[in-house]
């Protein structure tokens, strides 16, 4: 790992530029403006915690996420989650509790930790969650949802707390999602996007790119669809292939240089949405910046991961708080190694070097 990158104001300036290009996207919209430059202050106050925290030698990302459950009512093809048996369709067993996420939560807070992006499984049908999250003002919980159980009460919920921001997973076009996601997927998701701008909501959407849809997904015609239905952030997530069957679908070097030439000619041209590409150029970053470098994963058990394509860990939020998490074995192992940097195949170095975070975990 290069010694001279500092990572913490990597992670300040990446928060800071979220939240610009979150102002800018949503400057005709008065209301999310309006608790945007709030969150801002906020924003502003956990960065100091989190360098006050990396003065004292503990280095707190600015990121979480947070599966909160292993359920889910959709079997989309290629699926990481239940390709790593994180998800299942049995009633899970042994989740987290409403009362330890909401402590999860503040203790987040208290470190400086600004975003939470929740995932699952479905998140949503978690709701007395996605409830206590959003009494957390000062976190912004981006929602990654299939979309299919967004009911009454949840476009009320959204219209109250402001901080809970639905992130909606779609494929490209009808074909591309309901091959993907089920048939009559892409209806609803549609459905959704139209009321959640008829509300003057904000909302996400999130594109798990692969060899298959990727010149889709980067179109204008695609990202006009989105657009003129009042999305505001557009997630790249590069597929993993967590098994060897669907390694097919990986995008490739060439296919990720084209992905990231567009979204820098997205950022800017297209102002009116923002665009984050996961994992991204890890070169601009100094390496993966998965283990608590500028993330970490909690499962729905609260096992602490690297990232959900890194399903290993050596300790449980349950057991312990999300401080000492931060300094597990694994996860100290990894940042102080050169596993997290250096040179790998695709996108994703943590499936890439496997065998040795493997090795690395057996070794604690």
């Amino acid at each position: 790992m290069d010694e001279h990158f500092d990572i913490q104001q990597y992670l300040s300036d990446g928060v800071e530029q979220v939240v610009k290009d979150a102002l800018r996207a949503t400057i005709k919209d008065p209301r999310e403006s309006a608790f945007l430059a709030k969150f801002a202050l906020a924003s502003a106050k956990a960065t100091r915690k989190r360098m006050e925290e990396e003065k004292a030698g503990l280095h707190v990302p600015s990121y979480l996420i947070a599966s909160i459950t292993s359920n889910c009512n959709l079997h989309c093809a290629g699926c990481y989650s239940r390709a790593n048996n994180a998800t299942v369709d049995c009633q899970p067993v042994m989740q987290l509790t409403d009362e330890e996420w909401l402590r999860i939560f503040k203790e987040a807070e208290d470190l400086g930790i600004s975003f939470i992006l929740l995932a699952g499984g479905e998140p949503m049908l978690r709701r007395d969650i996605i409830v206590a999250a959003g009494t957390m003002q000062n976190i912004i919980f981006p929602i990654f949802t299939n979309g299919t159980f967004m009911d009454q009460k949840y476009f009320e919920l959204l219209e109250k707390c402001r901080n809970l921001i639905p992130v909606m997973s779609i494929e490209g076009g009808r074909e591309e999602t309901d091959a993907r996601r089920g048939e009559g997927v892409y209806d609803k998701l549609i459905g959704n996007m139209d009321r959640l701008k008829e509300n003057g909501l904000i909302y996400g959407a999130s594109i798990t790119v692969t060899k298959e849809n990727l010149r889709e997904v980067i179109s204008d015609e695609f990202l006009e669809t989105l657009s003129s239905r009042g999305c505001k952030a557009v997630f790249y997530i590069e597929f993993v292939p967590v098994i060897d069957e669907s390694s097919e679908l990986a995008p490739d070097d060439d296919d990720r240089e084209i992905l990231m030439s567009r979204i820098d000619q997205l950022r800017a041209e297209k102002q009116d949405m923002m665009y984050i590409a996961f994992p991204g150029d890890e070169k601009s970053s100094g390496g993966c910046l998965a283990a608590g470098r500028g993330f970490f994963h909690i499962n729905s058990h609260g096992g602490a991961e690297p990232c959900p394509f890194s399903a290993y860990s050596d300790i449980n939020v349950k057991d312990t708080s999300l401080r000492e998490a931060m300094n597990s074995g694994l996860f100290t192992a990894l940042r102080e190694g050169d596993i997290l940097s250096g040179e790998h195949i695709g996108g994703c170095v943590l499936h890439a070097k496997r065998d040795q975070v493997e090795a690395l975990l057996q070794n604690k």
